[in-house]
């Protein structure tokens, strides 16, 4: 864009040596005399290689480019080698992750069967145990039921053997039972 306005400017500027008149192969005509001064440049840039140089640093300048390109495209290829690596380790990854919790849920229901069991186990031997504390309680009652009701007898019978039975007969009956003791205990 710069050469372009430089290009543009330079036309503007050459318009008033159009307007020269006279012969064209005259030193007074500014469009010969820049004619002339022109060819002598192109002629001294030729002379001293100038395009050839021009050519070579264009030559230089594309295969850095090109080596530039080739570069760009083995990093490219590189990159894409990378990624493939690194999706498949995602993958593999993802796998492993989705064992793991296939894994975790299989314990977790093994745990939760495991616990309902203990659970139904504990229940039982609770259920065990109230029913031993009831039977027990069951037994105790009858006990004391019957020990009072032999209380209640014994002492019914205390009261019937006392009005019937006179002081005489109460020694006699105290004598056979110190008896009876002394016989077992020697």
């Amino acid at each position: 864009m710069r050469k372009l306005s430089v290009t543009l400017g330079a036309t503007l500027a050459a318009t008033p040596a159009l307007a020269a008149g006279g012969p064209f192969f005259s030193l007074t005509n500014t469009n010969f005399v820049v004619l002339i001064a022109f060819l002598i440049f192109v002629g001294v840039l030729v002379y001293l290689k100038v395009p050839g140089l021009l050519g070579r640093k264009l030559d230089e300048r594309a295969e850095g480019i090109k080596a530039d390109l080739d570069e760009a495209r083995r990093l490219r290829e590189e990159a894409q080698a990378l990624l493939a690596q690194y999706e498949r380790q995602q993958k593999d990854v993802q796998a492993q992750a989705d064992r793991i919790v296939k894994e975790a849920k299989a314990e977790a229901e093994a745990a939760a069967v495991q616990a309902k069991d203990d659970i139904k186990a504990s229940i039982a031997r609770r259920l065990q145990a109230a029913e031993e504390q009831i039977a027990s309680a069951e037994a105790r009652a009858i006990r004391d039921v019957r020990n009072e009701a032999i209380a209640v007898a014994t002492a019914a019978a205390r009261d019937v053997i006392a009005k019937q039975m006179s002081d005489a007969d109460g020694d006699s009956l105290i004598d056979a039972g110190i008896a009876e003791v002394e016989a077992k205990l020697h």
